[in-house]
């Protein structure tokens, strides 16, 4: 590792099978846990590029515990993280919209560790366990097009890792590359970072990867979703084509809304914030959901237009469609946990 280091500190780029080599030994437990913090730091420090990004991104998933549901047009809408603004969770609840429109959905997440609550924080305190085996997630996706896929469960060798990341306390590549390995064959994806410089450079990972159609977003304020604070930035990408745009929620029939509108708290508050929303409670948490869901709905090909993929997330809210998947997983979560309580 220290030969990477050294690189890396120098502000050296690593070329693609360089990384590989160096993602190797970050998994190794052979090597030494300092040297791993600052090969993370350092690596931040220098900026990330799509080479680096992508070659780690393989080495995990070739580590992932293998998930292979029947075919289907999965998507998943997990973002980065790390943007600092302390929302409440909204790819989370917005997975839930996604799922009442038809979505299948099968959305990467982990506890909190560049957050306040992260998203199985606010899914435990829903009443959505994670000790879910393999085959437990790969049958509540094929029973509801829905699973939410607990990163340490489907990436053992993330163990330690994540204890590191957390001792970090910041965003490092793990955070880019989050999104980047769910175990379950994407064709679309609608993922976020808050970095609008780099915006470009993840969609051509998410080329690389194989992705079909799938959209990036930086978000107006630093957010790595979609905002109502300003114009957000995006690139779609679809059927090898890498296309810029931008947007704000008047473009979409949503009105301005400042981020201190959607902060969020402590994980049994959000989860109040992802009843309430799913419940129809209208306000800029509603509309931030619904402008997340619409741009996932046009991200997975279900509609032609953002603007009518806002109404059709507004419609599997208000129908009650998507609160019904809620607790739907909820169910599915507690059968499992009777079942192991029952061996």
């Amino acid at each position: 590792m220290e030969k990477y280091l050294s690189i890396v500190e120098k502000k050296r780029h690593l070329m693609y099978e360089e990384m590989r080599e160096a993602a190797e030994l970050l998994f190794s437990e052979q090597t030494n846990e300092e040297q791993i913090i600052q090969f993370l730091i350092a690596l931040s420090n220098k900026g990330e590029t799509s080479h680096e990004v992508a070659a780690l991104a393989a080495v995990m998933k070739s580590y992932a515990m293998d998930l292979t549901p029947t075919s289907a047009r999965y998507l998943d809408n997990c973002g980065t993280g790390g943007d600092g603004v302390n929302t409440f969770n909204i790819s989370t609840t917005a997975a839930f919209v996604l799922a009442g429109a038809g979505v299948q959905v099968a959305k990467h997440g982990n506890r909190k560790i560049s957050s306040a609550a992260g998203s199985q924080d606010v899914l435990d305190a829903l009443g959505i366990h994670s000790d879910y085996q393999t085959d437990d997630m790969q049958r509540l996706l094929e029973q509801e097009g829905i699973a939410f896929l607990f990163a340490p469960a489907i990436h053992p060798k993330m163990k330690r890792i994540g204890a590191i990341r957390n001792k970090i306390g910041k965003p490092t590549i793990f955070n880019l590359v989050g999104p980047l390995t769910n175990p379950v064959s994407l064709e679309t994806q609608f993922t976020g970072i808050n970095r609008p410089d780099f915006i470009m450079e993840y969609a051509s990972v998410l080329r690389m990867l194989g992705r079909e159609r799938a959209i990036v977003v930086s978000g107006a304020g630093g957010m790595d979703e979609a905002s109502l604070a300003g114009q957000n930035e995006f690139v779609l990408l679809d059927h090898g084509d890498l296309i810029p745009f931008s947007l704000t929620a008047d473009d979409v029939g949503l009105e301005y809304a400042p981020l201190s509108a959607i902060k969020g708290g402590s994980a049994v508050e959000n989860a109040a914030t992802t009843r309430a929303i799913l419940n129809g409670v209208r306000g800029p948490k509603f509309d931030t959901v619904v402008l997340n869901a619409g741009i996932g709905l046009f991200a997975n090909g279900r509609v032609k237009t953002i603007q009518e993929g806002v109404k059709r997330a507004s419609d599997s809210i208000l129908s009650g469609r998507a609160l019904e998947k809620l607790e739907a997983v909820v169910a599915f979560s507690e059968t499992i946990r009777q079942k192991a309580v029952v061996q």
